[in-house]
């Protein structure tokens, strides 16, 4: 769905959609540093994850960008295991992805074949690297730099909307 809004609807509403994920992202990194510093990271239970789903999948196929983000940092603010979720989303963004360049594809055509290729060649080299550091790094350290890109990203991307 959020990729057909994106062919019909294109850059109208996607300046919204930034504003939208980026204060969410924002405010989920500020969680997770706090969430670090406890001494005991309390598991909560992930509720709606349907809806948690949709949600990340929309935003990345309308945003550009938002399955990690959004989906990542929500887990882990709940106190789910790194690499847990961090092979869980990677497993899961392959499918995101595809349903949604299926959906690009269709609607627009194939263009610009070097750009996705690159895309291809260039996660499938980086993807056995990030599984293994995910695995390694202690969670607290996962947490923090987590909170840490999210937080840069998002208030990135507010200054350059405002």
């Amino acid at each position: 769905s959020g990729s057909l809004l994106l062919v019909y609807l294109g850059n109208k509403y996607e300046t919204i959609t930034y504003g939208i994920l980026a204060s969410y992202t924002l405010i989920i990194g500020i969680r997770l540093i706090i969430l670090a510093f406890r001494k005991k990271i309390e598991r909560k239970k992930v509720k709606r994850v349907g809806f948690l789903g949709f949600a990340g999948g929309f935003l990345d196929a309308f945003g550009g960008g938002g399955w990690g983000p959004v989906v990542t940092s929500t887990l882990l603010a709940k106190g789910k295991k790194s690499n847990l979720v961090v092979g869980t989303v990677s497993l899961a963004e392959f499918f995101v992805t595809l349903s949604a360049s299926l959906t690009f594809f269709a609607a627009l055509g194939v263009s610009h074949g070097f750009i996705i290729a690159g895309l291809i060649i260039g996660g499938t080299i980086a993807a056995p690297f990030a599984a293994k550091l995910a695995g390694k790094i202690p969670q607290k350290v996962a947490v923090l730099a987590v909170a840490f890109l999210v937080i840069t990203f998002s208030v990135r991307i507010l200054f350059k909307i405002l």
